[in-house]
């Protein structure tokens, strides 16, 4: 690479490569990772396009779209991910904070809560925002992958939550020590059936964990074991809400029934499709 190349030359090359690529928003993605290796804001960069760029900070860029072009998700190239206004640390061992999950955290803060149990933590972004959004809240975290709650920890202690998050490692409320009871129970668990896997996109597919996107049968299992486990560890009146995949809305809503739980009701996301679902121990 010559010195002196513009960031408007690099961009317009990188999203040539893309598009060719056949990656959805090729513009939109080259404008994150050039504004990530240049480490000016995303919304500031058109200011920057204009001066020269380096060479090894194109070097830099050239390499990661190249990586993008390969599929690889922009957050693992940046090690970053938006979630409802915050930024969160994610990498290939944690599910990547999606906008749908969002619908479930306004349905949390929806009412007031003191204790929030946050069953296969992952990243920790519904915790977290939950707490960041909640002064004086405080929760617990469960994962069952030690890797994943090293990012949750990072993700913690950046957002000075320390004092008010615990993190624990078990197979959801076997993670807890004793009978800890919670004003909320939230879980966004796999729910992606096996039959259904090959159909996702190769982003998804080839650098996600698996252990976080599906149970390896119907996609239905979680649910039942959060259900089942949830009257033990809800104060009276508590809430369990878990996200959902459109499609089983029904199915889990009758699993909480069977559990017990009271006023269940199912949330669609912005696109009408049932997104959480939710209910109540006891009547109130």
């Amino acid at each position: 690479m010559s010195a002196g190349v513009t960031g408007s030359v690099l961009l317009a090359r990188a999203t040539a490569r893309l598009v060719e690529a056949g990656i959805p928003d090729a513009g939109r993605d080259a404008r994150r990772l050039l504004a990530h290796v240049l480490k000016v804001p995303p919304g500031r960069l058109t200011l920057f396009l204009p001066e020269p760029v380096g060479d090894a900070a194109g070097a830099s860029f050239e390499a990661l779209i190249a990586r993008r072009a390969a599929r690889e998700p922009v957050s693992h190239l940046t090690g970053r991910r938006l979630f409802y206004g915050r930024e969160f640390l994610v990498t290939p061992d944690v599910l990547d904070p999606r906008p749908e999950t969002e619908v479930l955290v306004e349905a949390a803060l929806s009412e007031p809560f003191a204790r929030v149990l946050d069953l296969g933590t992952g990243s920790g972004c519904i915790l977290l925002t939950l707490l960041a959004e909640r002064e004086g809240a405080t929760g617990t975290g469960t994962d069952l992958g030690a890797a994943a709650l090293e990012v949750a920890y990072w993700n913690r202690n950046a957002m000075k939550l320390e004092p008010r998050a615990t993190l624990a490692q078990g197979d959801w409320y076997g993670a807890l020590e004793g009978p800890e009871r919670f004003d909320l129970i939230v879980s966004n668990p796999p729910y992606i059936a096996a039959a259904e896997m090959a159909g996702l996109s190769p982003e998804v597919l080839g650098h996600e964990p698996r252990m976080a996107l599906t149970d390896e049968g119907d996609g239905l299992s979680a649910y039942g074991a959060i259900a089942a486990g949830a009257a033990a560890h809800l104060a009276p009146g508590g809430r369990l809400m878990v996200e959902i995949g459109p499609t089983q809305g029904p199915a889990v809503a009758r699993l909480f029934e069977a559990a017990g739980l009271a006023r269940v009701s199912v949330t669609p996301d912005l696109d009408g499709r049932d997104r959480v679902v939710s209910g109540r121990l006891g009547a109130a």
